[in-house]
């Protein structure tokens, strides 16, 4: 069996990241893994502000868009102080990426080399009578390393 030297975890800010991020570090904390939390700034979102922006010339795409991402920064990194992580001493990081989240999530884990990845079940949809969400089907069937499915609160 292979080490887990780094658990990376799909973050979509949904009611699902914080159970996953909070098993990821216990988990971390019990291997001595270093965490790395990933965002994916979905493209759908980033054409449709595109398509505002043409409509609405007031409207700033890039300033909007980079706002956005020092936003889910900030974000990213209040999710790693609530894990624990500081009391722990798990070093943990955090990225935003840009594009369609499979396959951005994919590029990561091809760069940066983690030995699992831990992501919810359903994301931001939470569409009912669901049992997994889109980006986790596909992941669960083209990530190159475990994924491990944590299920949100009942």
């Amino acid at each position: 069996m292979k080490t887990v030297n780094r658990i990376m975890v799909a973050v979509d800010f949904s009611d699902y990241s914080m159970p996953s991020i909070q098993y990821a570090a216990h988990l971390a904390r019990d291997v001595g893994a270093e965490l790395l939390l990933v965002n994916v700034y979905n493209q759908r979102e980033i054409d449709m502000l595109k398509r505002i922006s043409i409509e609405q010339p007031k409207f700033s795409f890039e300033k909007y868009l980079e706002e956005n991402i020092v936003d889910r920064q900030r974000r990213l990194a209040a999710l790693i102080e609530k894990s624990d992580c500081k009391k722990y001493d798990i070093r943990a990081s955090a990225v935003v990426c840009k594009g369609v989240p499979h396959i951005e999530l994919l590029k990561e884990i091809e760069s940066r080399k983690p030995d699992l990845l831990v992501m919810g079940t359903k994301g931001r949809s939470n569409l009912m009578d669901s049992l997994v969400g889109s980006c986790a089907r596909k992941m669960f069937r083209r990530s190159p390393i475990p994924v491990l499915s944590i299920r949100g609160k009942s």
